[in-house]
């Protein structure tokens, strides 16, 4: 699940001239398998409540509960086309350590990319058969002051579990053509570290809207999609079964194509999957 101030990949935000980012305010909510649900409702600024440890957009939530040092996240949202339906129940992110990492993406400072606990319990209960469960999970955020399709044509973004810790990977491609990439390791404590010497980018098959995918894989090895979550003609999110150092392990990638994004033909069809409801009122 993802919360947005200034919902990025929102055609309503967009159009707006993405002047008032609490305009365009959004709990988005993903679920995979048979019957998953996805849920990306654009909401206005009456919606957007903030503190210093909570964020509510209309009737969904997330506080920062500083006994527990976890998130509790509240969610209430009715999932789009095709499937429409309630998403309601709880979400609990248990970081194992808080890092102190900022990343510039762009050398303007005009992206950042916040990992802030890159290693994580995780407990969901939602309201559909197959929708509780615990596991291992993380908690990142992504800040800008500039539209994504502005400064990148193209980035993939890996974060794979390994003995000790959680390994990063974000390769990027500005507007320019110039190429960069970033990788790092976070151990048990959330120290971070470069990785140096990271192993080879590795094609691998392209995602259902055939969006061009790679990530990084031992010399020896190909990685390949275990679990196709979400696809979209400009995005693909899965679950990646890569080697790294001699292991293998199963991590959350995504791949970003901003020239598709680009498109007024895909805005046009976003505004399907993401519906507006600018007026909302407190109870």
């Amino acid at each position: 699940m993802i919360a947005f101030i200034g919902s990025v990949f929102s055609p309503w935000y967009k159009w707006s001239g993405r002047k008032v980012p609490q305009n365009n305010v959004c709990i988005n909510v993903a679920t995979y398998g048979p019957g998953g649900r996805f849920t990306m409702t654009d909401r206005g600024s009456s919606a957007l409540q903030q503190s210093k440890h909570s964020l509510t957009v209309g009737p969904s939530s997330m506080i920062w509960d500083e006994a527990e040092q976890s998130l509790i996240i509240s969610v209430n949202e009715v999932s789009s086309l095709p499937i429409i339906s309630p998403v309601k129940g709880t979400i609990i992110v248990k970081p194992k350590s808080i890092t102190d990492v900022e990343l510039p993406l762009t050398s303007t400072g005009t992206h950042i990319w916040r990992p802030f606990a890159p290693t994580a319990e995780i407990e969901v209960d939602l309201n559909t058969a197959g929708w509780k469960w615990s596991g291992h999970g993380y908690f990142d955020a992504n800040f800008g002051t500039r539209a994504l399709e502005q400064d990148f044509n193209y980035w993939t973004w890996g974060r794979f579990p390994v003995s000790g810790g959680t390994k990063c990977f974000y390769d990027l491609e500005f507007t320019n053509g110039e190429k960069e990439s970033h990788a790092f390791n976070f151990d048990g404590d959330g120290e971070a570290s470069l990785i140096s010497d990271p192993p080879p980018i590795k094609k691998f098959k392209r995602s259902l809207w055939f969006v061009k995918r790679s990530t990084r894989c031992d010399k020896s090895s190909k990685p390949r999609q275990i679990k196709n979550m979400l696809d979209a003609p400009f995005y693909s999110r899965a679950a990646v079964e890569t080697t790294l150092d001699g292991a293998k392990t199963t991590g959350v990638f995504e791949a970003l194509d901003l020239h598709r994004f680009r498109s007024p033909i895909i805005l046009a069809m976003l505004a399907v999957r993401v519906p507006r409801r600018r007026r909302w009122a407190f109870k």
